[in-house]
């Protein structure tokens, strides 16, 4: 009886052992957003489909539009935004991993030579600092939240003036 404790605390010691720890799983969690970045960067949506689940979704009270619930719906937004940017690019400043889940503080640029909607072309380029939060489920990206500052970025295209400093209070 006792060698049959001592080979299952074995077993069970060699299983730990081989378990990726916390840190291995938040590197790997990570390389997928920037795996996702790049290929969201250079428009590879076979490689952006092989990175999203089917049921992705995608939460952001910045983007009009009805909610994005699937990996094609995802895609296709993608696709969208280069329409209006297409030389779009993300940048990503810094990444934290904690759990399923990695946060980015990243940059988005591009020049708005196509419309945007119902905005024509204005020709001017953007760059607006912008934060997300993915959650990780089965080695694919399950969700998505993201935020930016539309008044910056409509301010950067001149669509909206910019607030007058002088009627500012000191």
């Amino acid at each position: 009886m006792r060698s049959s404790a001592l080979l299952s605390m074995a077993l069970l010691l060699i299983a730990a052992a081989c378990a990726p720890s916390p840190c291995a799983q938040h590197e790997a969690n990570k390389d997928l957003v920037r795996r996702f970045a790049e290929a969201t960067n250079t428009a590879d949506w076979e490689a952006l489909a092989g990175l999203v689940a089917e049921d992705f979704e995608r939460h952001s009270a910045a983007t009009a539009g009805p909610p994005v619930t699937s990996r094609d719906a995802f895609i296709q937004l993608q696709e969208s935004f280069l329409v209006s940017f297409p030389d779009q690019r993300v940048t990503l400043r810094q990444l934290v991993a904690e759990g399923d889940r990695v946060a980015i503080l990243a940059t988005y640029s591009g020049t708005h030579t196509g419309p945007m909607g119902d905005i024509p072309p204005t020709g001017k380029s953007v760059e607006a600092p912008f934060l997300a939060i993915f959650r990780i489920e089965a080695g694919q990206i399950a969700e998505l939240w993201v935020e930016w500052d539309n008044l910056l970025m409509l301010n950067q295209l001149g669509l909206v003036p910019p607030p007058d400093s002088s009627s500012q209070a000191t």
